[in-house]
């Protein structure tokens, strides 16, 4: 794959859809898109002459064989993730999928273990971790200037209305923590390494839906550290912080501060230090989405440079796995009222799967 720019299909034209498409576009000088799949096809008719995208198709499968493409990136809800991803599998074409994974971790490890039977890469588009704010935040934990990180909290609280671009969720039995809250056990796992315990509370406070819209967590992590996470969709804030990621971590020789309006705020021994962090927005940004929107073009470029290079994406189908049990753990907890191990969150084997 060297050298000549990569084929790439999209599979989905829906709510997020199309911040894939634009990211796809800036970075156009590595990929040409050769195809575009929706159930419905006017919607990808539509989608595909917006961004000049010369097929388009409402046959997933018919349009995989018959444009062989590179890749294959998949934006439609979890529901599909699971048939969509075994077809690109089935015939050798690397994907690239949205989060969540799959709606439960036994199709999650299904779709991992096609891709490995396959010899195909699976990278799940779990952006949060490739944020600026987030990576700068990574990069001060990796310089050791505030020593060994004992304490961290990972915040999201806003009143932000999620159901109107997305009103599915308003009747998602697992809402919040499938939803939101499995990015920021990425982001956890990201900057604190693996968690061995975990205990999680949820509330349902909006009237009229389904699942949970409060949660608090608390991680203990295999290197000692503890992680607050916090997270609900029913805080009446001023001004509300969305869609930013909040995050306090305290080490043995410093801390750090990530706060609103994205600014870093480091204590070390050489003393305070207040540094800016904002998303380098693309030209298509829409505030206040823009650290999303932004994250999105840094998650496909590291997806471009690991099929280029042959290395496995950070968030690759066989890492998600490790964020999907924190997630069964969070409802676990939350069911039983106890802490729980995620280690052993993991499913039986799924049917075909490699031993």
């Amino acid at each position: 794959m060297p050298g000549a720019r990569l084929r790439g299909a999209v599979v989905g034209c829906g709510f997020f859809a199309v911040n894939h498409l634009q990211a796809w576009r800036d970075l156009a000088d590595e990929v040409e898109l050769v195809a575009l799949a929706d159930l419905d096809r006017s919607r990808a008719e539509a989608m595909a002459a917006r961004f000049a995208i010369g097929r388009a198709d409402d046959d997933p499968a018919r349009m995989l064989d018959e444009t062989a493409p590179d890749f294959v990136d998949i934006v439609t809800t979890m529901e599909s993730h699971r048939a969509l991803v075994e077809l690109a599998a089935a015939r050798g074409v690397p994907v690239i999928v949205q989060k969540p994974i799959a709606p439960a971790i036994a199709d999650a490890e299904a779709m991992v273990a096609a891709c490995e039977r396959a010899g195909v890469p699976l990278m799940v588009h779990e952006n949060f971790r490739f944020q600026r704010p987030v990576t700068a935040v990574r990069d001060v934990l990796a310089s050791g200037g505030i020593g060994w990180p004992f304490f961290a909290r990972i915040s999201w609280r806003t009143g932000h209305d999620v159901f109107q671009g997305q009103p599915y969720l308003a009747s998602a039995p697992r809402l919040i923590i499938l939803d939101l809250v499995i990015h920021l056990l990425d982001v956890a796992r990201a900057l604190l390494g693996e968690v061995e315990t975990l205990t999680c509370r949820t509330a349902r406070v909006r009237r009229g839906i389904a699942g949970e819209d409060a949660v608090a967590l608390l991680l203990g992590h295999a290197a000692g550290a503890t992680t607050v996470i916090d997270a609900t969709y029913s805080a009446r804030r001023a001004p509300d912080p969305f869609p930013e990621t909040l995050i306090e971590i305290d080490g043995d020789r410093g801390s750090l501060r990530l706060g609103r309006g994205y600014r870093l705020r480091v204590i070390d021994r050489e003393g305070p230090v207040v540094s800016e962090v904002a998303p380098e927005a693309p030209a298509w940004a829409t505030p206040p989405w823009q650290a999303i929107q932004e994250s999105v073009v840094r998650v496909q470029r590291h997806w471009i440079e690991c099929l280029r290079t042959g290395t496995t994406p950070a968030t690759s189908g066989r890492d998600n796995l490790e964020t999907f049990r924190l997630v069964e753990a969070a409802y676990a907890s939350a069911a039983a009222g106890s802490t729980v191990r995620p280690g052993a969150m993991a499913s039986a084997d799924p049917p075909g799967r490699a031993s």
